[in-house]
């Protein structure tokens, strides 16, 4: 069974940092294209950053540019989203999303259960 589990999240104070991680079951995260998405309350679901699977390629959303940065442990087939930086605007449901597709389309197969990340001091 094809699984992706979310972990990390938290509360942290505006300024501070959080690493949210996902471990993936049932198949293998580098031969496929991951993102992070996220879901504010009353707000539609926003991507935040996508890896592609075939050719490394990182997208950022233009609020987290600078910020964010994703990078995969293949060893124990995880992927790793670091939070600098964070505003209260970053509060949401993170979820971690894996497609077989080898590009970044923002369309995701799989979904991992969400991590709560609350950003306030």
């Amino acid at each position: 069974q094809l699984q992706l589990v979310e972990s990390g999240g938290g509360l942290v104070q505006p300024g501070g940092s959080l690493r949210l991680s996902c471990a993936a079951s049932g198949f293998t995260l580098d031969y496929y294209t991951i993102g992070w998405v996220r879901q504010a309350p009353g707000k539609e679901r926003e991507g935040v950053l996508c890896i592609g699977g075939a050719d490394g390629m990182t997208h950022y959303a233009d609020s987290v540019k600078g910020r964010f940065t994703i990078s995969r442990d293949n060893a124990k087939n995880t992927v790793y989203l670091q939070m600098n930086n964070l505003k209260p605007e970053d509060t949401a449901v993170y979820y971690c999303a894996a497609d077989p597709h080898d590009y970044c389309s923002g369309a995701y197969q799989y979904w991992g259960q969400g991590t709560q990340v609350t950003v306030s001091s």
